[in-house]
């Protein structure tokens, strides 16, 4: 029987690790005994968000679409922790833009379209594939097993909303990478899962009035409220710490369908 598994010693990366669904993991892989890097744009607030949690978490200023910036983050995983054993691929954007909005005869903007693509698919692979490189070089467990990818999709990704072109793309692409990878990557024992979340209340929805959040946290038959990042957080630990998940995309919704 295998062993079971435990986030507590482990070494783990979170990209978009200063706020919302990538701050709370952070905040609950410290809890559970690991030691956290946190990757995050240099103006982001990563830096004294880590120096706030403690001497088990440091911070290292990145843009995922940056080899260059993510190999040196790495490297600085490496260096004061030794290993890499989890990544959390939490760091992303979105646009609401119609492909062509009539009334304004205005069409989308190309560069958009691709930016997001680029931060949210490009830099998700980036941080993957860099990932992977440092986790074959851990020792394998009982279970064969050296670590494991965690990647953030949305709903979107196949019940995209108007105005969700790029978005929708870039999340879908997330989805259908997900299979491959883990299959590329399962000779070396590292597993490669994506969870894809609803409604949730981050920065991202912060700025909407109280009365838009509730009707939009309404929306999910139950429970009928917006997420909370630390419920994303317990899934993640929860995939860390089970290792015959692998390979799969797993809603976080509240049974929720979007609608145009």
């Amino acid at each position: 029987m295998a062993a079971i598994r435990t986030v507590q010693g482990s070494v783990a990366l979170v990209t978009g690790g200063g706020s919302g669904l990538g701050r709370a993991t952070v905040e609950r892989l410290l809890e559970r005994g690991a030691r956290v890097l946190l990757l995050d744009l240099p103006a982001s607030g990563g830096a004294e968000l880590a120096r706030e949690l403690g001497e088990s978490c440091a911070f290292a200023p990145a843009d995922v679409t940056s080899p260059e910036e993510v190999g040196a983050a790495l490297g600085v995983a490496q260096k004061k922790f030794g290993r890499l054993d989890l990544a959390v691929n939490c760091a992303g954007i979105g646009i609401a833009v119609k492909t062509y909005n009539s009334k304004k005869d205005k069409v989308h903007d190309l560069e958009d379209f691709q930016r997001v693509i680029n931060v949210n698919l490009v830099g998700t692979f980036n941080v993957i594939r860099l990932s992977a490189q440092l986790m074959s070089h851990n020792k394998p467990d009982a279970d064969g097993h050296r670590g494991l990818v965690v990647n953030t999709a949305s709903v979107a990704a196949v019940e995209g909303q108007v105005g969700q072109a790029a978005y929708s793309a870039s999340k879908g692409g997330i989805v259908g990478m997900t299979l491959p990878i883990a299959r590329d990557l399962a000779p070396l024992g590292i597993r490669v899962v994506t969870i894809a979340p609803g409604l949730f209340s981050t920065p991202l929805l912060a700025g909407l009035p109280d009365k838009v959040r509730r009707f939009l946290g309404q929306q999910a038959p139950f429970p009928s409220r917006l997420g909370d990042p630390a419920e994303f957080a317990h899934l993640v630990q929860a995939l860390a710490e089970n290792p015959m998940i692998n390979g799969e995309v797993v809603r976080l919704d509240g049974a929720l369908r979007m609608q145009p």
